[in-house]
């Protein structure tokens, strides 16, 4: 029940325990001093409400956190500028600034090199790695290129070619993933690209397999690759591996005995200068 006191109503859940038992203890007794049980229990009150104006908040930037850590966590692998984050969020910078480091120092986020722009501080949940669109993937370590990895693929694969004599991307995958001879994982695609770039430099050749001598293993008119052996003299390299076979546009007609053959090609006699 609430009672009056002074001119203000108060609630019993609001009045100290104790205060209550005197004032019980006052009703039985006519001499209790009425004026003093009113002014201290006004004293305790007023004692209460200061105490919950001065109790701090124990999270201030709680609200901003959250914010920031689920717009954060909604770009998932793609990360997101600190930028980003505070047109996204709303906020004040300080107050957006406080939050990220807060959250960095919970190793609730994490900073990540975009080789987009590495000025730009990225930031990521920790929970997700970042995509190779971000990091550049396996040829990219800590945001930069990494040309010791890309150049003992590239000796690597010299030296497999030169033993093959011939082969195509997919075969050269096989044989270094079979043998284990890359001491970190590499995708066929990323094959693909080494060799593309020894053809640009000049170290290997693209032709399209005959299916005759050392191409017999391979179906013909599938690209291939083979070293320069002219050693950068592209000319020469270009009639010994590439033509006629290697431009031909029915190479994938061409068989032993068919219609279209090595036999029968004016081309191929005239490059070889002999006769069948």
């Amino acid at each position: 029940m609430p009672w009056r006191s002074n001119g203000g109503w108060v609630q019993e859940n609001k009045v100290a325990p104790s205060l209550i038992a005197i004032a019980f203890g006052a009703m039985l007794s006519s001499s209790f001093p009425w004026f003093t049980f009113c002014a201290s229990l006004e004293l305790e009150m007023i004692r209460s409400q200061d105490l919950k104006r001065k109790r701090p908040d124990p999270n201030p930037h709680g609200d901003a956190e959250l914010k920031v850590l689920n717009i954060i966590k909604s770009k998932e692998n793609m990360g997101i500028w600190a930028n980003d984050i505070k047109r996204g969020v709303k906020l004040g910078d300080r107050t957006v600034d406080a939050a990220i480091r807060s959250l960095h120092d919970k190793k609730l986020i994490k900073l990540v090199v975009n080789i987009q722009n590495k000025a730009k501080k990225h930031y990521m949940a920790v929970e997700f790695e970042p995509s190779p669109e971000i990091t550049g993937g396996n040829w990219y370590s800590a945001g930069n290129l990494d040309t010791d990895y890309i150049n003992s693929l590239k000796d690597m694969s010299s030296k497999i070619i030169r033993k093959l004599k011939v082969t195509t991307a997919e075969g050269l995958f096989d044989f270094i993933t079979k043998n284990k001879l890359s001491h970190v994982d590499c995708s066929s695609q990323q094959i693909r690209e080494i060799l593309k770039s020894m053809v640009l430099d000049n170290t290997i050749l693209e032709v399209k397999s005959t299916g005759l001598g050392e191409y017999y293993s391979i179906p013909v008119g599938d690209i291939c690759y083979r070293i320069n052996v002219t050693g950068g003299d592209s000319k020469t390299a270009g009639a010994m591996a590439s033509i006629p076979c290697g431009v031909c546009p029915r190479i994938s007609q061409c068989t032993p005995d068919g219609i279209i053959s090595p036999s029968t090609c004016v081309y191929y006699k005239k490059w070889l200068n002999v006769d069948f």
